[in-house]
């Protein structure tokens, strides 16, 4: 059974200690996991292949592995192997499928699909986990449909009995989406779609360098046959001039549109043009739209020195992004809850991410909607193809647009909006900036950047920016406009008057728990001053992720990945060495929302923070736990520790505690990671986050002023008026202050609830420690079609 990543921890011994009725079902099942139908695997699959064994290996079910995915199918013997817990170990870190995967004729025709079921009924196994695109999760409905049919070719061939027949009566499917183009409709995110973009992104900084100092146009063509996400979101996280999407293609007359675009941009001030470009991108006509074409254009018509370059398959290699990990580790987790719970009449579901949650969807709708983006494409109905691709696509569309093909607005609307940066720096501020201040612009407001948080409020340190000030923020790390901890609450006569002295109409502060403090600050103080009666919107930005009212916060995914990488090279450095544990501290305060992420990512033995408690014995168990581990083929072994985790249980007192209990059995090694955790820059996921929440803070602000005009002024003194933009479960969402603050710990300057927290028995499952799992909450079958209706 191949599972994909879940979002919610279900199942386990705990599932079948509370379900008598299933437990001998679960004893008595193989659970058999494969990739199988991509000639291409996408990124992060061994992260989902590694939960599945061993989240299957856990509930007491027989795991099996097929490799070269349906061709080992159709071919049995040694292509279908039991799989141990060792025998997924050292996987996260690896791109690619190390199972393998190849397309297979064979399985295409009904003999190849009857000697497939003969190898897996010869082997008991009634569940299939199936990771693929479409084409693939297609061929494993199909598969399921036959079932009963195959069964009575082989019982009449005589090569099962009717005993086995019997015992194999049914097919339980579950599919998980693995593509780098995140073209599967239903889900928000694909396996290997997030480490594609880093790939992406690293190249366009790069090629960014050259063609600023070169003063060129630079046209980047990207993977995507038929769906345009990547080329999307690549536009959106590197600021691009341009991008040509098979779901969008330009209207007539877009050479001379891109011309002019690039010539106003040059206009302003710009050394360098960047266009990206889908390679199944089309014009309204169906003719494809090619780099070499774009080239011709824009050095006939403009002069420019151009270059062009096709990314190919550098795309998918490499090494799978913490994300990518997580994302698969938790599908694969889902999946084998799926297919525990599946019953004869359960349709083939899919596991896939709606927001922050993981949803199951009927596979068969999935691949129906998906096929009508084509069809929708092919009709010519553009709109209707990007509202099929989810709220996702359509939101990045739509954000796209706002800021890189709509004019400034002709009329000023006499608005003032202040933006500032509060607390510690972190990757991804920069990008929140730059796309307030264009949306604000586009909004005829005028926008003004506050240096130094509430002390440059406080100071005067307030100046107007431009559109093309910001121009090449989106991938600088740090924070340009400087940031300070200091809250106002010490200030606030002096803020009063430098908000009426530049006649500052609403606020953006953008920042981690000090912003989210020093906006209650604010509050607060309307009572005494007037001046504070403006909007204000909090944008969660911080590596800590502790903001509340937000599952993440944005910087929180690049020092994610920092950890992650460090944590591969520090493992790395113990190859030729056997018998090694590493401690490493990671940084978030009282919040061990990085600890337990990296631990999810890097396929670690512990991660000990704040939230969870902990004593010597706890200690004692996990040092017990790696000297077991060792007596195994793993000879290596990973601990984190949060660094406020616990005041006397220090980084340095756990490594000596190791050190001592495991002597004469493994050696210890410590690093604590410090600032570079907060450095760099930002991440794909960071990039886009930070630009959309940065417009959609600006759009909300620019309604609640209309609400807020009252005689001839702003006066916003209700609870609504002051927020904070987050991501919840699924949707973006505007939570009042008041509000959150009732579930602040402003001790710890941590939220009173974390989503998170429901993964560390993840975390603890996938490293063979035996602890139940929380099904409480059930991942329902959702259909995929009824929710969206008709459009």
């Amino acid at each position: 059974q191949h599972i994909t990543v879940g979002c919610k921890m279900l199942g386990g011994r705990a599932y079948i200690e509370r379900h008598n009725q299933v437990a001998a079902i679960v004893y008595g099942l193989r659970v058999h996991a494969y990739s199988m139908g991509w000639k291409f695997p996408s990124l992060s699959m061994n992260a989902a292949v590694r939960a599945v064994v061993r989240v299957g290996i856990y509930t007491g079910a027989k795991v099996y592995v097929v490799y070269e995915g349906y061709q080992g199918l159709v071919d049995g013997r040694d292509h279908i192997c039991q799989a141990t817990w060792e025998s997924v170990s050292m996987m996260l870190q690896l791109g690619g499928t190390v199972i393998g995967t190849a397309r297979c004729q064979d399985f295409r025709t009904k003999e190849g699909r009857t000697n497939a079921a003969c190898n897996l009924v010869k082997l008991g196994i009634t569940n299939l986990c199936v990771i693929g695109g479409d084409g693939s999760l297609t061929g494993a409905n199909q598969f399921r449909s036959e079932w009963s049919e195959l069964l009575q070719i082989l019982v009449k061939a005589g090569k099962i009995t009717a005993e086995e027949a019997k015992q194999s009566s049914h097919l339980n499917i579950v599919g998980m989406v693995g593509s780098i183009d995140n073209d599967f409709c239903g889900t928000d995110m694909t396996i290997g779609t997030d480490s594609a973009l880093h790939r992406i992104i690293e190249v366009v900084d790069a090629i960014t360098t050259t063609a600023q100092s070169h003063q060129r146009a630079f046209i980047l063509e990207v993977m995507g046959r038929h769906c345009g996400y990547l080329a999307l979101v690549t536009a959106l996280a590197s600021g691009a001039d341009w991008v040509f999407i098979p779901e969008m293609p330009p209207d007539d007359g877009w050479e001379d549109h891109l011309c002019r675009r690039l010539t106003d941009q040059r206009s302003l001030g710009y050394r360098l043009n960047v266009i990206i470009v889908a390679e199944g991108a089309t014009d309204r006509f169906g003719k494809p739209i090619t780099c070499d074409m774009i080239k011709n254009l824009v050095t006939k018509k403009l002069g420019f020195d151009t270059r062009a370059t096709i990314l190919g398959h550098v795309q998918r290699g490499g090494t799978p992004s913490a994300f990518d990990r997580i994302l698969g580790s938790r599908m694969g987790v889902e999946a084998v809850m799926a297919l525990l719970e599946a019953t004869p009449e359960t349709p083939a579901c899919v596991v896939s991410l709606s927001g922050n949650q993981a949803v199951r969807l009927p596979l068969m709708e999935c691949v129906q909607v998906t096929k009508d983006v084509t069809k929708a494409m092919a009709d010519g109905r553009f709109e209707e193809a990007v509202k099929l691709r989810g709220k996702s696509f359509e939101s990045n569309w739509n954000t796209y647009k706002l800021l890189a093909h709509v004019n400034p607005a002709e009329v000023k609307s006499n608005i003032n909006i202040g933006i500032m940066n509060v607390g510690a720096p972190c990757a991804g501020m920069n990008a929140a900036v730059r796309s307030a201040v264009r949306t604000g612009i586009l909004q005829g407001h005028h926008m003004l950047v506050i240096h130094d948080g509430f002390e440059g409020l406080a100071h005067g340190h307030i100046e107007p920016i431009s559109w093309a000030a910001v121009g090449n923020w989106t991938g600088e790390g740090g924070s340009n406009l400087g940031t300070k901890r200091t809250l106002p609450r010490s200030m606030i006569e002096d803020i009063s008057l430098n908000v009426a002295k530049f006649n500052i109409h609403a606020l953006v502060v953008i920042g981690g728990f000090e912003a989210f403090v020093g906006g209650m600050d604010l509050v607060t103080a309307r009572e005494k001053y007037e001046e504070l009666c403006i909007p204000i919107v909090v944008i969660p930005a911080t590596v800590s992720n502790n903001v509340p009212g937000s599952d993440f916060s944005i910087g929180a995914d690049t020092a994610l990945n920092t950890i992650t990488t460090t944590c591969d090279r520090i493992k790395q450095s113990a190859a030729g060495t056997k018998r090694r544990v590493f401690i490493i501290e990671t940084m978030g305060g009282y919040c061990g929302y990085l600890a337990t992420m990296a631990g999810l990512a890097g396929g670690a033995d512990a991660a000990y923070i704040y939230e969870e408690p902990f004593g010597i014995h706890d200690l004692e168990v996990n040092v017990e736990h790696l000297v077991e581990k060792m007596k195994t083929t793993v000879k290596r072994g990973l601990v984190l520790r949060n660094e406020k985790c616990n005041p006397n249980y220090t980084t340095d007192f756990i490594f000596n505690l190791y050190s001592e209990e495991g002597k004469g059995v493994f050696d210890c090694r410590k690093n604590v990671l410090g600032h570079v955790q907060q450095g760099g820059t930002p991440s794909p996921f960071d990039r886009n986050f930070g630009t959309k929440l940065g417009s959609k803070a600006i759009l909300w602000l620019t309604d609640k002023l209309k609400e807020c005009y009252r005689h001839g002024r702003i006066f916003a003194n209700t609870p609504d008026s002051a927020c904070v933009l987050g991501m919840r479960k699924k949707a973006l969402v505007f939570q009042s202050l008041a509000e959150l603050k009732l579930n602040s710990d402003f001790e710890h300057r941590i939220p009173k609830s974390q989503w998170w927290l429901k993964l560390r028995p993840i975390l603890k499952i996938l490293a063979k420690y035996k602890v139940s799992l929380d099904i409480s909450e059930k991942t329902i079958m959702e259909s995929i079609i009824k929710k969206r209706g008709v459009i």
